[in-house]
């Protein structure tokens, strides 16, 4: 299998402040690997160094055998890496379609293949057909989740990186947010997850890492975690 994504020895962090120590990871194409730990462990910040919001210190980034340590968030996200933040970050003044149009910003030929995505957007999130011409601010949270992924899927990534994306939504629309991610995975785009919800990230995860204080502490197959869930979370 190809390899998409590696980190070797990877520190970064905030300031004086390491975060990750030394994180070594690897995503195979067509794979969803997904990152557990308990709060602080370092989960967003990897995904924050993949995309270049947090400086790697140490160690190396590569995607697609490229390295790309020390690339600006926009060169990155052009390669064909799109990071899908905790807290949604659509923007609520807009539409959900100028927020999904918002998405293919920088794509060659963004035009030829727009009206592709929105459709497919809305084939996986068909609560957003009705809802194009209103605004992100009248959504409910579990449709603004919906869009802020619909919209990372608009420059149609080779990886597609996901932090939190069933936080703060009622069970029912977490089903339906896993359902769509099963649906993007069946069709070929790799996946990295941060997910707390560990039931439905293992049921689509092929692999995962345990993170604990910014240290990889466990890795294994989704199997292999979920049989240890305990001991997954706290070494």
């Amino acid at each position: 299998m190809a390899e998409c994504l590696a980190l070797e020895g990877v520190r970064s962090g905030y300031g004086q402040v390491l975060a990750l120590q030394g994180v070594d990871l690897v995503v195979n194409a067509g794979e969803c690997v997904v990152l557990l730990g308990a709060n602080g462990a370092g989960k967003s910040t990897v995904l924050r160094t993949i995309s270049g919001v947090v400086r790697t210190q140490h160690g190396a980034v590569r995607f697609r055998s490229k390295d790309i340590t020390g690339f600006k968030p926009h060169e990155i996200a052009r390669l064909g890496i799109a990071h899908i933040p905790e807290g949604r970050g659509i923007f609520p003044g807009l539409t959900v379609i100028e927020n999904l149009r918002l998405g293919t910003f920088g794509v060659a030929e963004a035009s030829r293949h727009e009206r592709d995505s929105v459709e497919r957007a809305c084939e996986l999130f068909p609560a957003l057909q009705p809802k194009l011409n209103d605004t992100g601010a009248s959504l409910s949270g579990g449709q603004q989740q919906m869009l802020a992924i619909a919209r990372g899927l608009m420059s149609q990534p080779v990886l597609l990186m996901l932090d939190e994306p069933s936080l703060g939504l009622a069970p029912v629309l977490v089903d339906q947010v896993f359902e769509a991610l099963h649906q993007i995975k069946r069709e070929g785009t790799t996946l990295l997850l941060v997910e707390q919800s560990a039931q439905h990230a293992l049921a689509l995860a092929d692999r995962g890492y345990v993170l604990n204080r910014g240290e990889v502490v466990q890795r294994g197959s989704a199997s292999e975690l979920k049989s240890n869930l305990h001991k997954a979370y706290l070494g």
